[in-house]
């Protein structure tokens, strides 16, 4: 049991989400833990603020254990007539994962039979030890030679709005006529990188915008100031990859033809574990065509 309460943690990222699937407290899963560091005299876990991280004892046995556990799997559902369904854990930025990558799964299962994907939305940098997902997509580098990083797409940020919005300011003819326009400013807080803002899109496109683009409302989410321009409540400067779907099917447009691009292409890395796994090799190649189709 401490086994099981060290792997899912390991895979899950947390206590609490271990809880939920082995059913049981996070006190529970702690403790059992905390047994098997005592019984094995290692430290597999890291207390981080509410968080954990893998120790390096902690990443030497979890690939082993990940792989003992799934044949333990594999053998119970075929005892039970039930044939095994492959298993990837992938990590991309929770901006990616909340809409744009959840909405798309079903494509790739639908081509590759029914898969147990754990969809891991982290914070950028990553908040969990990158050693625990079988695929990782990532804003910039990880700059870890241990792992291979592939670029795959650099997106760029232009303005959008509803069509109505834009019929009500007609004519918009130039880059200065957006800021009669109501603005949305995405915050991306302090821990983010350097996205561009208002301010580096005006002065991208030769106008002294001042004080006035200052005005507006704000979001914290990518995902939230894009539902806020469908609603008709302003422009917003939304990325290439996620404006994609709503201006093909018409909940937004774009409100003036002045495209930013940002400043890091987003990645893809596989960790050395998981390179042999053709199941990670056709995630890979299915997520890189899915974003450079936007």
């Amino acid at each position: 049991k401490g086994l099981q309460a060290f792997e899912v943690a390991a895979r899950t990222g947390s206590f609490l989400a271990a809880a939920q699937e082995l059913r049981v407290s996070p006190a529970a899963v702690s403790q059992l833990v905390r047994n098997l560091e005592a019984q094995t005299g290692r430290r597999l876990f890291r207390r981080v603020n509410r968080g954990i991280l893998l120790t390096e004892a902690g990443l030497e046995i979890l690939p082993t254990l990940e792989i003992a556990f799934e044949e333990l799997n594999g053998v119970a559902r075929q005892l039970l007539g039930v044939a095994p369904r492959p298993r990837i854990t992938v990590s991309v930025p929770t901006s990616v994962a909340i809409g744009w990558l959840s909405s798309r799964l079903s494509g790739f299962i639908h081509v590759e039979g029914p898969t147990e994907i754990f969809l891991r939305g982290e914070d950028d940098p990553l908040a969990t030890d990158h050693e625990t997902a079988d695929i990782l997509m990532s804003y910039g580098h990880l700059h870890d030679r241990r792992h291979e990083t592939e670029e795959i797409i650099t997106d760029i940020v232009l303005p959008v709005c509803s069509s109505a919005l834009l019929a009500s300011h007609q004519p918009v003819t130039s880059a200065a006529d957006i800021l009669s326009m109501p603005l949305i400013h995405t915050e991306w807080g302090r821990a983010a990188a350097t996205f561009p803002s208002w301010h580096t899109w005006f002065e991208m496109a030769g106008v002294a915008a001042g004080q006035q683009v200052e005005r507006g409302m704000r979001a914290n989410f990518s995902g939230s100031a894009l539902a806020l321009s469908a609603d008709g409540l302003g422009v917003s400067l939304s990325q290439g990859i996620y404006a994609a779907d709503p201006i093909t099917d018409g909940r937004l447009v774009c409100a003036f033809p002045g495209k930013l691009p940002l400043a890091q292409p987003y990645c893809i890395t596989v960790p050395k574990r998981s390179e042999g796994r053709p199941l990670v090799g056709k995630f890979k190649n299915w997520l890189s065509t899915e974003i450079k189709s936007c």
